[in-house]
């Protein structure tokens, strides 16, 4: 009896050599490459931060020395709440360093005012409603030697504070601007308590 398909002999090879040619692929196959495509549609939203709209703003690390040589930071309560750094949006033809001098001046009342050098720009991610924004802010290590800080409550700011470093740091609420409050510091030659943690609020 002539052999059938795919039973003996040289047909049951060929047969095999067939199926390995064009076997489809199984499921687990299927789901493998799903996952695969999912984990390329998860990068969506690192896409979705390059469509982020950009906002520029400047700010300053205001110091002064006491008679003894002590050196105080400027930090201010902001509309949230905070302890932070005074600054702000740029003005149309405005440069950063312009910006940070105005802002300063605006939120604590300093007029005298002496730029020393540029400190780090920090950004962060944050939404407006719905739509995405990358923030940028340039900071400027600033000298006040004369003049009262005032809060400037038409600005939102509820109160002003004069702290040496170490206690500056620990009060101060943004990570981002502690960091840049440590680099002027290490500019100045102050340094930072070994007992300095995060996160105390000053009283004002």
């Amino acid at each position: 009896m002539t052999p059938g398909p795919c039973t003996s002999g040289s047909w049951a090879t060929t047969c095999a050599r067939a199926l390995r040619r064009t076997r489809c692929r199984s499921p687990s196959s299927w789901l493998v490459a799903e996952r695969r495509g999912r984990r390329r549609r998860s990068g969506a939203p690192a896409a979705g931060r390059r469509r982020a709209r950009v906002e520029t703003s400047a700010g300053g690390v205001v110091y002064r020395r006491d008679e003894d040589g002590t050196i105080r930071f400027l930090l201010i309560r902001d509309p949230y709440g905070n302890w932070g750094l005074p600054k702000g949006h740029l003005e149309e033809g405005e440069t950063p360093e312009q910006a940070a001098l105005r802002e300063v001046s605006e939120e604590s009342g300093l007029t005298d005012l002496r730029t020393e050098s540029e400190l780090p720009t920090i950004d962060w991610y944050f939404r407006d409603h719905d739509q995405l924004v990358h923030k940028y802010c340039h900071f400027f290590l600033l000298e006040s030697r004369t003049g009262e800080a005032t809060p400037q409550v038409e600005e939102g700011i509820s109160a002003c504070v004069w702290l040496p470093l170490t206690e500056a740091v620990e009060t101060i609420t943004y990570a981002n601007a502690r960091e840049v409050l440590r680099v002027a510091g290490e500019r100045l030659g102050a340094a930072v308590g070994a007992d300095a943690s995060a996160g105390r609020r000053a009283q004002p």
